[in-house]
């Protein structure tokens, strides 16, 4: 029997010492095979000054990368109309509704403190379904509200993988709460998307087609300009252009169609995009289009809660634009609310939805004395290039003046950069500049907005959207709107 047990433990140990002798042999030559791969990156990279690496494993400096997209081109070229300017018109009057709807389930909490960021999200997401994917919000149910929420919680277990250094190999993540949670959480997530892509695909079949018009008066459409705003433009610094500034006559009745219609055209025959891809911009567009702007209109409302001052402001310049009428805004309206949309930059500046953003180096990039290789992946943290006090003067304090015309025209484009920037910058940041501004107006002309925590004491959580850790606290006053006077 004793002979026995020692005869399976030294065939046991006889694997093992065949198994490690063939994984270590493998190992070294993988590790030889990177550093010979990336020689030159590896070479300009130990020379930027940088944190004492660890054996094998290195520093950040050294966790270089390459990265290629040769579809990206095709898809960007594809989706950009959709979200040019005469498109974004057309969503006026769904804004307005949503934004509507969100005051009245916001007056329901009374006077008492809550967090915002469930509304706002919501509220997002409803927008979302109903502009880019064409789903009527009658056929919404509760699904918008079950999304909103489950990419919040996907976002938690995310920020967990990445700081939980155990979570991170996806065999024993899957055994743990959290993976199970996951999977949960996803096919909420998917089934929303691939219900929405269905429900178009069968109305594709039908027939039946979202195109979209103006809701401005079409008899103005050949006249009208559209002016920068206070020295800006939707987010954008005045006299610059991108895909996203197509001219007027380059946006035709063919191409003016809500996102995901445009999406089933060109996933017809599968030679533009697959199914599958036509899923992945679903799911990106559903994700990033719905939750950076809850974030950044529920850090706007926390902000006017800790400056009343500020916030007279703002109630004052609609006032004098609306009187006290409850009309729906326009989009000449937005155009007006110049200091509301000061206070908007600077809540981007200050709290940037997205607060890291990564790009790819093309090329070897000097950068003083030292070069960049090719190749690598160059890390920008936002938040902290936003507060930098070379460009912005006292840069933790909230002062919407950073973008008068005067500090704006002289200052670096890439100095504010909420929406990214450069041929990878956000497609959407029209649509949510505008979506903000209606939102936010909205809740302003009838409520007062207070804060029981200051500023300074906020907690931030840098999660994949900025967040503030204990939630965005806010109550809410009704408020009456003076009439303007001739």
């Amino acid at each position: 029997m004793i002979a026995g047990s020692a005869a399976a433990a030294s065939a046991g140990l006889s694997a093992s010492t065949v198994f490690l002798s063939l994984l270590v042999p493998a190992l070294v030559l993988y590790y030889i095979y990177f550093k010979i791969s990336r020689r030159h990156m590896i070479e300009l990279a130990e020379k930027i000054p940088g944190p004492e690496g660890l054996p094998l494993i290195g520093n950040t400096l050294l966790l270089l990368g390459s990265s290629d997209s040769p579809k990206w081109r095709a898809h960007r070229k594809l989706i950009a109309p959709t979200f040019h300017l005469n498109v974004l018109k057309s969503f006026i009057d769904l804004f307005n509704a949503n934004s509507r709807t969100v005051v009245e389930r916001m007056r329901k909490e009374g006077d008492k403190e809550f967090d915002c960021h469930d509304y706002m999200s919501e509220c997002t997401v409803e927008i979302l379904l109903e502009t880019a994917m064409g789903v009527s919000k009658s056929t919404q149910d509760r699904s918008g509200y079950e999304y909103a929420m489950a990419v919040m919680k996907m976002c938690d277990i995310l920020h967990l993988r990445h700081t939980k250094v155990w979570l991170r190999p996806d065999w024993l993540f899957n055994l743990t709460k959290y993976g199970k949670d996951q999977i949960r959480l996803l096919e909420i997530i998917h089934g929303l998307t691939k219900k929405v892509i269905a429900r178009k695909k069968q109305e594709y079949k039908s027939g039946k087609r979202n195109i979209l018009h103006d809701t401005e008066q079409s008899s103005n459409a050949k006249t009208a300009k559209i002016t920068s705003v206070e020295g800006l433009s939707f987010g954008q610094a005045a006299g610059l252009k991108d895909d996203l500034d197509v001219d007027d006559n380059d946006v035709g009745e063919k191409k003016r169609q809500a996102f995901l219609d445009l999406l089933m055209e060109a996933g017809q025959n599968g030679s533009v995009l697959t199914d599958e891809e036509v899923k992945e911009q679903v799911d990106t567009i559903m994700f990033e289009g719905h939750d950076t702007t809850a974030a950044a209109s529920s850090f706007f409302l926390s902000v006017m809660g800790c400056h009343p001052d500020i916030q007279e402001k703002v109630i004052q310049e609609l006032d004098e634009i609306f009187g006290d009428s409850d009309r729906p805004a326009t989009f000449q309206d937005t155009l007006e609310m110049k200091y509301l949309e000061r206070c908007l930059m600077e809540t981007l500046r200050m709290y940037p939805p997205v607060p890291v953003i990564a790009r790819t180096i093309n090329t070897d990039l000097k950068l003083g004395n030292y070069t960049i290789p090719a190749g690598a992946t160059v890390i920008v943290t936002t938040f902290k290039m936003h507060r930098q006090p070379h460009i912005y003067p006292n840069p933790e304090v909230f002062n919407p003046d950073n973008f008068l015309p005067e500090k704006t025209a002289n200052r670096h484009y890439y100095a504010f950069v909420p929406f990214s920037a450069g041929p990878r910058s956000c497609v959407g940041r029209k649509y949510a500049m505008l979506k903000l501004k209606i939102i936010l107006s909205t809740i302003m002309r009838n409520f007062r907005v207070k804060s029981d925590i200051k500023e300074s004491d906020f907690r931030l959580q840098a999660d994949i959207i900025l967040k503030r850790a204990e939630g965005f606290k806010i109550r809410l006053v009704p408020r009456k709107r003076a009439a303007t006077t001739a």
